[in-house]
Formats: C-alpha cells, sequence, structure tokens
C-alpha cells in the first residue's frame, strides 16, 4: 500500500515536471520598450505640461486663500461680527474652490488620469498586440515584465523579446 503511494507520487511529479518543461516563457522590459518609443515620451512631456499647469491654477487659489486669511488675521480686531463671518465664509468658499479644482484635476477619475489614458492606450494597446503576435508565432504561454515588481531574480536574456517588441512596433534600437 505504501509503495503503490510512493509510485503514484513519483508519476505525478514526474508528470508535473514533463509539463512545466513543455512550456516556453518569455521576457521583456517594458521600460526599455517605452524609452526608445518616441510617442510615449511626448505624452509624457505633455501630460508634465498640463499637470505643471493645472498645478499653478490650485495654488494660485491657496495662495489667494491664505493671503485672505492673513488679511483677516491682521484686521479681525477691527471686524464686526458680521464683517468676521462674512470674511470667513469668503475663505472657506476659496479653500473650498481650490480642493474641488484639485479633485477635478487630479482626483481618481480627474482630467490627468484621463489625459494620460487617452494618450497612453494606444501606445500600450499597440505594445500588447506586438507581444501577443509574438507570443503567437513563437509559441510562448506566458511573458513577464522584467521591469515591474514581479520578483524575477533572474532571467536569461535569450528569452528577453524586448528588442524584437520594438522591431515589431517599427523601431529599431
Amino acid at each position: 500500500m505504501i509503495m503503490k503511494k510512493m509510485i503514484i507520487c513519483a508519476l505525478c511529479i514526474l508528470c508535473g515536471f514533463t509539463t512545466a518543461s513543455a512550456q516556453k516563457f518569455a521576457l521583456l522590459d517594458m521600460d526599455y520598450i517605452l524609452k526608445n518609443i518616441p510617442a510615449y515620451e511626448r505624452a509624457n512631456e505633455q501630460l508634465a505640461q498640463v499637470s505643471k499647469k493645472w498645478q499653478a491654477e490650485v495654488e494660485a487659489l491657496q495662495t489667494e486663500a491664505q493671503t485672505m486669511y492673513k488679511d483677516y488675521q491682521k484686521e479681525v480686531v477691527f471686524l464686526s461680527q458680521e464683517q468676521k463671518k462674512s470674511r470667513q465664509d469668503a475663505i472657506m468658499e476659496k479653500e473650498r474652490e481650490a480642493s474641488e479644482l484639485k479633485k477635478k484635476y487630479f482626483g481618481p477619475e480627474g482630467e490627468l488620469f484621463k489625459k494620460r489614458t487617452a494618450l497612453m492606450s494606444p501606445i500600450q494597446e499597440e505594445i500588447y498586440n506586438a507581444v501577443s503576435e509574438i507570443a503567437d508565432l513563437r509559441g510562448y504561454q506566458l511573458v513577464l515584465d522584467r521591469a515591474s515588481d514581479s520578483g524575477i531574480i533572474f532571467g536569461s536574456p535569450k528569452i528577453d523579446i524586448s528588442s524584437e517588441v520594438l522591431s515589431r512596433l517599427g523601431y529599431s534600437n
């Protein structure tokens, strides 16, 4: 009985090794690929410029609110209750405007996210299609990105298809 279980376990392990060795894997370096695609660099520059512009708008509102608050603090002893309340409301409104503008531009579903998606999705789709074509052509069941934090300690350069992906996209390295 014990011998029979050992033989079955040995056969299962042997079959597992055979199956695992039959699978084909490839690696690619997405950072390397993206750095060699001019459209990606242009998109990043566009995003940086628009982000800087929008950040300046938000900071201008925040500075205005801070100035209003400092002025209020200087004059608070001379103001009536009604004037104090009016100034406090105006300051809070300006802070709310700044907060809403920041959320509009930089929030999870904000303008920057939408612009990044619009600019990057076509590039990512093009890369995905090229990788998919190469994987189908060569019979890869799995393609891993060595640039991500996936825990790849070593990957042979022989199975790196990054240059081939760039070539298929029409970029030489």
